[in-house]
C-alpha cells in the first residue's frame, strides 16, 4: 500500500527523530515518545526504558479489523476471540524471530518479544482483537552503544523490520487458513467438552488418541516418540459431540472417590498431571487437546513450612498438645499434615469440587494410619484424622469428589467408586477386583464426623490492610515477579511454587496487581477473602486485565480464583480477621 501524505510526513518524523538521537545519551530516546501513522498500522511507543540495561521499553501497534481481515467467525464469541488472540501472539513470536535480527548493541539492544503461552491457551493482554481494531502489545530494547542512542538502528527495528513482522503476522492474506481455523475451532471444542462434564456427571474425559506424556520434567511440550496413543477402557467410555469436530471417544472419570493405581513409572502420575492441567485449553497438536477437567478442579499436596492464617483445619486436625486452636489455625511453619489440611479447607473455601491429589507428594500420616500404628497411637493420642477417613464425607455430604494416585495402600479401596489401574501407560477399569479385595479384607474405616468439627463449619476470614500493602516504607510501590512460583509484592516475598495449576508469569504478575487492587477497593468492607476475590474477577471479565494496571503492558495473563487467593494465602506478614 502506497502511503499518503499524511502518513509520509508522521513516518518521516520517526525516522528524523531516531537518526537525530544518534550518538546521544540513551535518556534522549524519551524524546521518540509519541503515535505515528505507518500505511497499515499505527505505531504508539508508550514507554521508553531508561538505559540499554533496563526493562525493555513497550510499544503498540493497532491495526484496523477490516484490513488484517480476520473473518468475524473466528471472533464471534468470547473463547474463539481468546483462541485467535493466542494464535496472532504466537504468529507474531515466529514473525519476529523470522524478520528481526536481535542483539546489535548493549544490553537488550535490539530484542523484540511478546508475551505468549506455553502449551496452554490463557486469556492475555498481549493481543486484544475487537470489532475495531487489533492491538499488539510488544516489548523492543531500542539500541545502544555503550550508554548512547544508536539511532540508525533503531530506525532500521522500527521502519523496516517491524512493518514486516506485523504485516506477515496480522494479515490474514498471510496465513494458512485452515490452520488458524483449526486452532480456533480446537479451543473451542475443549471449552464446549469442558462444560460437558457437569451435565453428564463427570469430572474429567481423556479422548482416545491423546498423548499424555512430556518431553522432560521441565519441558512441557509432548513426548517427540515413543509415547503411546490413550485408549480408554470399555467399561469408562463415553461419547461427546463437539461443535467442531464431531463425534469422539475417550475415557471418562465419574464424579465420586477415583484411585489410579498401578506400578511404579506405568504412568500414573503422568494421568494425573494431565488432568491437573486438564483445567486449561490447549493447543492444538500438543496431545492433551481433548483432556478436559472441572474447572474448579484443584491439585492438592503437602507443602512444608508454608505459612496459614486463622483457617479451620479441625475436621483433619483436632486436639493438639497445649490446647492449640485447629478452627482458627495459624502458623509461619507448617508441617506437611497441618499444610495438607490447609490446602484442602482454602481449596473448598474457593469453591473446588474436584481435589487431584498425589500419594507421592502428600504427608503419609495425613493420607492412612494402618491398623497396627492405630493399635500402638490409638485415636485419643492422634490428632490427625486421615484424609481415608473423610473422603466419602466429601463427596456424600458436599459434593466434592476426589482422584486419587495411590500406588502404596490398598484401604482406599473401600472407600472407592472407581478403580483405574495404569499398566504401561495403559488404563485399565479395575473396579470389581478392588472390591472383592476390600471385601475380603474386611478393613472398612469408620467414617471420621466424631473426629472434628464438620467441613461446612468453616470460618469466615480476611486480611487486613497491613497484610496487602504493596508499599516499602516511604518507598515506591513494589509488585514485580521473576518466576512463575514467586512473587514480590511490597516487602512480601510470597513463595508460591508449589500452587502447582499455576502455570504462567503472566498469571503471577497479574494476581499481584489483583491483590493491590483488592485491598483498594474491597478489602476495607471484607467479611469474607473469597467472596471479595470473586468481585476482582468479576471485574475482570467485566473490563479486562487492562483494568489493573496504570499503565499500558501486555505481559498480563487471567488467574483463577484459587490461584489469586492461594497466594494470598501465603503472605508471611500481616493480620488477619
Amino acid at each position: 500500500m502506497t502511503p499518503t501524505l499524511v502518513e509520509q510526513v508522521r513516518m518521516e518524523n520517526l525516522r528524523k527523530k531516531l537518526l537525530a538521537l544518534d550518538g546521544k545519551g540513551y535518556k534522549a530516546y524519551k524524546n521518540s515518545t509519541g503515535q505515528y501513522r505507518f500505511p497499515d498500522f499505527e505505531l504508539s511507543i508508550d514507554h521508553v526504558q531508561g538505559d540499554p540495561f533496563a526493562t525493555p521499553s513497550r510499544i503498540s501497534v493497532r491495526i484496523n479489523t477490516d484490513h488484517a481481515g480476520f473473518p468475524e467467525s473466528l471472533w464471534q464469541n468470547n473463547i474463539r476471540r481468546i483462541a485467535l488472540e493466542d494464535y496472532l501472539g504466537r504468529a507474531i513470536k515466529l514473525s519476529i524471530k523470522k524478520h528481526v535480527k536481535g542483539h546489535r548493541g548493549s544490553g537488550g539492544s535490539g530484542e523484540i518479544n511478546i508475551s505468549t503461552s506455553g502449551q496452554q491457551v490463557l486469556a492475555r493482554n498481549a493481543i486484544i482483537v475487537s470489532t475495531d481494531v487489533i492491538e499488539v502489545r510488544i516489548v523492543l530494547g531500542l539500541p545502544a552503544q555503550g550508554r548512547r542512542a544508536d539511532g540508525a538502528q533503531a530506525t532500521v527495528m522500527l521502519m523496516d523490520e517491524l512493518p514486516k513482522v506485523i504485516d506477515a503476522a496480522l494479515r490474514y492474506q498471510n496465513h494458512d487458513a485452515q490452520e488458524v481455523q483449526r486452532h480456533v475451532d480446537s479451543v473451542e471444542d475443549q471449552d464446549a467438552l469442558r462444560h460437558w462434564l457437569t451435565e453428564k456427571k463427570l469430572v474429567a474425559f481423556i479422548a482416545n488418541g491423546s498423548s499424555l506424556p512430556r518431553a522432560s520434567g521441565v519441558d512441557d511440550a509432548p513426548m517427540p516418540r515413543g509415547a503411546l496413543a490413550f485408549v480408554s477402557p470399555e467399561s469408562l467410555t463415553q461419547t461427546v459431540t463437539l461443535p467442531n469436530a464431531g463425534e469422539i471417544s475417550g475415557m471418562g472419570i465419574p464424579e465420586g472417590i477415583t484411585l489410579i493405581v498401578g506400578g511404579g513409572f506405568h504412568g500414573k502420575s503422568t494421568l494425573l498431571h494431565a488432568l491437573e492441567r486438564g483445567i486449561y485449553n490447549h493447543i492444538p497438536g500438543d496431545g492433551r487437546e481433548r483432556v478436559a477437567t472441572h474447572a474448579s478442579a484443584v491439585k492438592v499436596r503437602a507443602e512444608d513450612a508454608r505459612s496459614i492464617s486463622n483457617v479451620n483445619i479441625s475436621p483433619f486436625i483436632d486436639h493438639l498438645p497445649f490446647g492449640r486452636d485447629t478452627v482458627a489455625f495459624s502458623t509461619d511453619n507448617a508441617s506437611g499434615s497441618t499444610s495438607q489440611a490447609a490446602n484442602i479447607i482454602e481449596a473448598l473455601e474457593c469453591g473446588a469440587d474436584v481435589l487431584l491429589i498425589d500419594e507421592d507428594t502428600s504427608a503419609t500420616n495425613f493420607m492412612i494410619r494402618d491398623e497396627r500404628m492405630q493399635k500402638l497411637v490409638t485415636d485419643d493420642k492422634e490428632p490427625i484424622t486421615p484424609l481415608l477417613r473423610r473422603v466419602r464425607e466429601l463427596y456424600e455430604s458436599f459434593g466434592v469428589s476426589s482422584v486419587i494416585v495411590m500406588g502404596g495402600s490398598g484401604d482406599y479401596f473401600d472407600v472407592a467408586d472407581t478403580v483405574i489401574m495404569m499398566d504401561s501407560y495403559e488404563p485399565k477399569d479395575v473396579t470389581e477386583q478392588a472390591r472383592a479385595l476390600a471385601k475380603s479384607h474386611q478393613s472398612k474405616p469408620e467414617p471420621g464426623t466424631s473426629f472434628g468439627l464438620s467441613f461446612g463449619q468453616s470460618t469466615s476470614r480476611c486480611p487486613l490492610q497491613n497484610a496487602l500493602s504493596p508499599a516499602r516504607g516511604n518507598r515506591d510501590v513494589k509488585i514485580d515477579t521473576r518466576e512463575v512460583g514467586l512473587l514480590f509484592y511490597g516487602t512480601h516475598r510470597i513463595d508460591v511454587s508449589q500452587v502447582e495449576q499455576l502455570i504462567d508469569m503472566g498469571q503471577t504478575r497479574s494476581i499481584g496487581l489483583m491483590i493491590h487492587y483488592f485491598s483498594q477497593h474491597y478489602a476495607d468492607e471484607c467479611e469474607n477473602l473469597i467472596t471479595g476475590l470473586k468481585q476482582v474477577l468479576e471485574d475482570a471479565q467485566q473490563h479486562g486485565l487492562d483494568h489493573f494496571s496504570q499503565y499500558k503492558v501486555g505481559n498480563l495473563a487471567l488467574p483463577r480464583l484459587h490461584e489469586l487467593a492461594a497466594t494470598i494465602n501465603r503472605i508471611r506478614e500481616g493480620s488477619w480477621r
